[in-house]
């Protein structure tokens, strides 16, 4: 176990400019956590006790300013400093290798020395295939999961996926602190179109819900956590998961 966090130093919620933010701070303080900062300074995100990536937007948008800010830098120095980290719906989108969300049709794409865009910059456009072969464009994301997001495709059920849905915890995800005390098949909050691809490690997939395909729903590598739902908004269970995280930030045992 890590020695216990600095609990003068915030937990930072990364601002990239879309939508209010306000909520998941309150969520961390009612977690336990009293000194919250909403900031986009790459210099608050290196100081911080625990970091806090929230979901709004499009991916594109999202990782090219998270890119052009020196977010992105910032972000992966703290993780590998092992400083803890949580994605949520988009922000947890955003951690792994590629995306294709409003990637824009007239920006230009490079080439890759792989199909998940390996050793390209955050925010950089290229075209690779899809999971069927069919060529596509994607944008980079930070690329500390590995995996890609792609939307949810449905004749027959509503997408946007929006309202209750049940968290199923796999194998892998029987350990992870961040899911500790989490009834299986608790019911969390989502609002999305995209989720996280069937070309996930399986080793980093903590849990899964069933809507339109089995996509991952909470992510866990090391210091590095991530869920699709909102836990900010996912009243008694979402606080929870709030509260583990906390709990993890303190370097503390539930």
């Amino acid at each position: 176990m890590s020695a216990p966090a600095d609990v003068s130093a915030p937990v930072v919620v990364i601002n990239y400019h879309k939508g209010n933010l306000s909520s998941v701070e309150r969520g961390l303080v009612r977690a336990g956590w009293e000194n919250v900062l909403v900031s986009d300074d790459p210099a608050d995100i290196a100081r911080a006790a625990g970091l806090v990536l929230p979901g709004v937007g499009s991916f594109y948008d999202a990782i090219t300013f998270v890119h052009e800010s020196g977010q992105d830098e910032a972000i992966r120095a703290a993780v590998a400093a092992s400083v803890p980290f949580l994605g949520i719906c988009l922000g947890l989108q955003l951690l792994y290798d590629r995306g294709d969300e409003d990637v824009p049709a007239d920006a230009a794409a490079v080439s890759s020395a792989g199909p998940l865009g390996e050793g390209l910059a955050a925010g950089t456009v290229f075209e690779a295939p899809d999971e069927l072969g069919a060529s596509r464009r994607w944008v980079r994301g930070l690329g500390i999961l590995s995996g890609s997001c792609t939307r949810l495709e449905s004749a027959r059920l509503k997408v946007p996926h929006v309202g209750w849905d049940q968290a199923h915890v796999t194998a892998a995800g029987r350990d992870c602190p961040l899911l500790s005390g989490l009834a299986e098949g608790a019911n969390l909050y989502f609002t999305h179109s995209y989720a996280v691809a069937d070309d996930a490690d399986p080793a980093e997939v903590a849990a899964r819900t069933h809507y339109v395909r089995s996509f991952p729903c909470v992510a866990w590598k090391g210091n590095v956590f991530g869920c699709q739902f909102h836990p900010e908004k996912s009243s008694a269970a979402g606080l929870a998961i709030l509260r583990n995280f906390v709990s993890i930030v303190k370097g503390s045992e539930k």
